[in-house]
């Protein structure tokens, strides 16, 4: 059976169908990039996994998860100034925590280069909202490449990467999530030996000090910058038209992933615009789309969530006196979500209803499906710890929720979690709920989160005294995007709260419920600011681990039901997926999914919950 990571460092050309976030890394390979670093977040954390499957000692770069997007962003930059080509990943939300660095990479002269790969996420697949970061892009003056399929991806980051040399830059290979988990065959070139590691830095090199007038003189490169990368795509054929001698006039400009939805309505249709597909849509090749304006009727701009690419091609017209009629988005259903084939079919039929054939298309009958809520896993030691929490909190406590695998414990039968942000605002948004309120108020945050952003919130309420209560769900991993290490790994929670000098810093495992319940009414009964560490490894991850070994036995849970009395505790109050629920109410347990953590044993009043080992 073939490995991934000899097959991402093979020397010769090849053909392999890979995923969009596996190619990436073999692009990684072949142009010699020598530091990427990253903060995992969907739909990326498989570029990471592609590259863990190269050996260490083989893998021709360094590889670091860092705390956060804007640390990882900073030691890519910092390699990169040291004259070695360097990248960053991460996903949409994470270029908030980055911004306030990233900004300022196109003032830079990034001697190796640098190239920031950005998942978004149109849809909102894996994300608390689906921002368009080409916004970011366009007012950070940064050039930006989108791929539409996974041979596109590990061709764009190439041109990327060259340009970001030749230039002294940073680039951005905007992904979107089908993008990054689409699969193709793709041919691979060779793979050279890759550079030494350099160390170059030279302050000559820059400056690299933006203030006062500094700051402007290095904005005037950045725009100087912008017009070599239009020149760039014109060399490389990046911005291409596909014409079509049934186009009647008709033209469609759009990028990434729509294309592809584009080329599936069109063959369905009679009449076949001419398509301007925009491989670079920052800077905009400002000719390609006069030219492509001029020469047709008729103009449909095709772009997932925000106008923007419409916004400046309208202006574009203005400024050069096309009359060509432009459509863009008309409602607000436009800037919601991906752009998949029904929804371009339906926008084609909406702006040509003579273009498409059936341009009416009626809803697809209905099925009455059971509802398929998100939960956590069997075991999870959050389900374990909401179960405890729950018992000491009243109705009028304020619980605030944070991001990871424990946001789900705001659904039922838990319901804990009542507002959620963005990472670490929980201790933060907890501390404003807190003034002048009689109402005790919770936050909960993740241990990969507490390094990520959340200590700023905890400090803040140490030093302001606020009084909040704050349990920290510490399950060892970075489980909600694949189990990456985290810097708990080799940092202590407890022993980094303790020197922050808060008073109360309490901890227990959370399959002790009885004592994680009393460990929380004493936290909630101290005044300031409390901790609780509700600690206890992922299961998924560790039973992973366990079936790997010689001898294991797999254990299951079993119902005793002499003893049960079916007052169903175990479903509506502890809510583990591997109970079922029968219509005469008899409870049995889905043995596929039950591994035998026994954590649910407590739930039940009658005891009738208990062991039964079966050897695999």
């Amino acid at each position: 059976m073939k490995k991934l990571g000899d097959i991402l460092m093979g020397n010769e050309p090849f053909e392999e169908i890979l995923m969009g976030n596996e190619a990436i890394v073999r692009a990684m390979v072949e142009t010699g990039t020598k530091v990427v670093t990253s903060y995992p977040g969907s739909p990326t954390p498989e570029i990471a996994a592609a590259i863990n499957s190269i050996p260490e000692e083989k893998r021709p770069f360094y590889f670091e998860f860092s705390v956060n997007e804007k640390v990882a962003s900073e030691v890519a930059f910092g390699a990169a100034v040291n004259g070695n080509l360097s990248c960053v990943f991460f996903k949409s939300v994470g270029l908030n925590v980055a911004l306030d660095t990233v900004v300022q990479f196109s003032l830079m002269n990034i001697i190796g280069g640098l190239v920031i790969v950005v998942g978004d996420d149109p849809g909102a697949n894996s994300s608390q909202n689906e921002q368009d970061n080409r916004n970011v892009y366009h007012m950070a003056r940064l050039t930006v490449f989108e791929p539409a399929s996974p041979k596109e991806a590990y061709i764009y980051y190439k041109h990327a990467a060259e340009l970001a040399k030749k230039e002294q830059t940073a680039a951005v290979l905007r992904l979107t999530t089908h993008v990054c988990h689409a699969r193709e065959k793709i041919g691979f070139d060779k793979f050279n030996p890759p550079p030494l590691f350099r160390n170059d830095f030279n302050r000559d090199n820059g400056p690299y000090i933006p203030l006062t007038s500094t700051a402007l003189e290095m904005k005037g490169k950045a725009i100087r910058k912008l017009k070599q990368a239009q020149r760039f795509a014109r060399t490389k054929q990046l911005n291409t038209i596909l014409f079509s001698d049934t186009n009647q006039g008709l033209g469609i400009i759009t990028s990434g992933l729509t294309y592809l939805s584009v080329l599936d309505v069109l063959e369905t249709t009679q009449t076949r615009p001419d398509i301007l597909k925009l491989g670079m849509i920052n800077p905009l090749d400002e000719q390609i789309l006069i030219d492509f304006l001029s020469s047709h009727k008729q103009v449909l701009i095709l772009e997932e969530l925000d106008n923007i690419l419409e916004l400046q091609i309208k202006a574009l017209a203005f400024d050069n006196g096309i009359n060509t009629p432009i459509i863009g988005k008309v409602d607000d259903d436009d800037f919601i979500g991906e752009y998949t084939p029904d929804k371009t079919l339906k926008k084609l039929g909406t702006v040509w209803p003579e273009l498409v054939l059936d341009p009416i298309y009626e809803d697809a009958e209905v099925f009455d499906v059971p509802a398929r809520p998100a939960q956590m896993c069997p075991g999870c030691g959050h389900r374990s710890a909401f179960f405890a929490i729950k018992k000491a909190l009243s109705a009028s406590d304020i619980t605030v929720a944070d991001i990871g695998c424990h946001t789900l414990g705001f659904m039922p039968p838990y319901n804990i979690g009542e507002i959620l942000m963005c990472m670490g605002a929980s201790t933060g948004v907890a501390s404003g709920l807190s003034l002048e309120n009689s109402k005790r108020v919770v936050a909960f945050l993740g241990d990969s989160t507490f390094f990520h952003a959340g200590l700023p919130g905890i400090i803040n309420a140490v030093f302001n005294r606020h009084d909040v209560t704050l349990i920290v769900m510490e399950n060892g991993t970075t489980a909600m995007t694949g189990h990456q290490d985290h810097a708990g790994k080799s940092i202590s929670i407890e022993a980094l709260l303790n020197g922050l000098g808060i008073e109360q810093v309490l901890s227990c495992d959370t399959y002790n419920q009885e004592r994680l319940t009393d460990l929380v009414r004493q936290s909630m009964a101290h005044k300031g600011l409390s901790v609780v560490i509700a600690r206890h490894p992922c299961m998924l991850k560790l039973t992973r681990a366990q079936r790997k070994k010689p001898g294991y036995v797999q254990k299951h849970i079993s119902i005793d039901q002499a003893a049960c009395t079916r007052t169903h505790d175990c479903v509506g109050q502890f809510g583990c997926p591997t109970f079922i629920r029968n219509k005469d109410g008899r409870i049995d347990i889905n043995l596929d999914l039950c591994i035998g953590d026994g954590s649910c044993r407590p739930s039940c009043p009658e005891q009738a919950v208990g062991f039964d080992k079966e050897e695999k």
